[in-house]
């Protein structure tokens, strides 16, 4: 007996082109609404439920519905861009802010490279690393969102590539952090620099081993992200023991990188625990599920870090910072 009941009006894989021409035609005085009725039709009958799928394409039983079968072109798969399904939020939530963060980090750079007259090229090199890290992680995670229909192979790829995004992303944020927590150690730059690079490395090794892209190991990648994410809490912890509270505040902007952290927290424990859709399977099959909340998550943890670091921008060039010793 399948999981879940099929529903055959959802599980048609092709459309009747005839048909949809006929409703058009038929009623020419209510042809408009015929013709926006059969379009709506149509973007349903594209997507299938749970018991339909491929087994590769199974991994959350607690969404039911809205889902794209095997298209087998990419193609197809990016023509689902253009109609409602279970993955049309994950996609956006992404892909909308990949594509603006272009033009952002170049708004930033004119900001940051004319405000003060102290601003060198390390500035511009570690808001180019926060920028690159948030453009690689968004475009990689939409990507990998509109193709994973395609098949198992592409689908296995494409979310390995999805989870080392992930690592240019904590990667590429907390190199500007140590740059502007450490301005002035450029040895404990290096140092953290090094130590978080190598953390990155091994996660993105384990990310492209076949045997961790399975489904069962979901709890355990959220646990190693979690856990490279937690790593950056040394070069925190190192700089409250040297410069205290009050300074790491403002020299790092320490209030919106712990906020940063606690957003990954938060988004990495709802992804692991499939909550809401747990609580009520086949509710929020195209609006609210645990996936979608913690992309929104990630880029609001994103939009928190810049923030810190446009804080600690101003500080060290704005006059009130203590001059360098050395």
């Amino acid at each position: 007996m399948p999981l879940h009941r099929r529903r055959k009006s959802n599980s048609s894989l092709r459309e009747d082109p005839g048909h949809v021409s006929s409703a058009t035609t038929d009623k020419p005085v209510t042809g408009k609404v015929a013709d926006a009725a059969t379009k709506i039709a149509s973007k349903i009958r594209r997507t299938v439920h749970w018991d339909d799928l491929e087994h590769w394409q199974r991994d959350n039983h607690f969404i039911h519905t809205g889902y794209r079968p095997a298209s087998g072109s990419f193609t197809v798969s990016y023509r689902s861009l253009g109609y409602i399904h279970n993955e049309t939020v994950n996609i956006y939530t992404h892909l909308l802010p990949a594509i603006s963060s272009v033009p952002f980090a170049f708004y930033v750079y004119e900001a940051i490279s004319t405000r003060y007259e102290s601003a060198a090229h390390g500035d511009v090199l570690a808001f180019s690393c926060f920028f690159a890290g948030a453009a690689f992680c968004l475009g990689m995670s939409s990507i990998f969102h509109t193709i994973s229909n395609h098949s198992h192979t592409v689908a296995r790829i494409g979310n390995a590539m999805d989870y080392v995004g992930i690592v240019g992303l904590i990667a590429g944020s907390f190199v500007p952090s140590v740059y502007y927590g450490f301005y002035c150690v450029p040895k404990l730059q290096r140092v953290y620099w090094i130590m978080i690079s190598s953390i990155g490395a091994g996660c993105t090794v384990v990310s492209i081993m076949p045997r961790f892209r399975n489904p069962a190991w979901r709890p355990f990648r959220a646990g190693m992200f979690v856990s490279m994410g937690l790593s950056a809490i040394f070069p925190v912890l190192h700089g409250l023991s040297i410069f205290g509270v009050e300074q790491m505040v403002k020299q790092i902007g320490l209030f919106w990188l712990v906020l940063q952290g606690a957003l990954y927290i938060i988004g990495a424990s709802i992804y692991a625990a499939r909550v809401p859709e747990r609580w009520h399977p086949g509710r929020f099959d195209i609006l609210g599920s645990s996936h979608q909340i913690f992309h929104v998550l990630v880029v609001l943890a994103a939009v928190s870090h810049l923030t810190g670091l446009l804080q600690a921008f101003d500080y060290r060039h704005s006059g009130l910072a203590l001059p360098c010793l050395l």
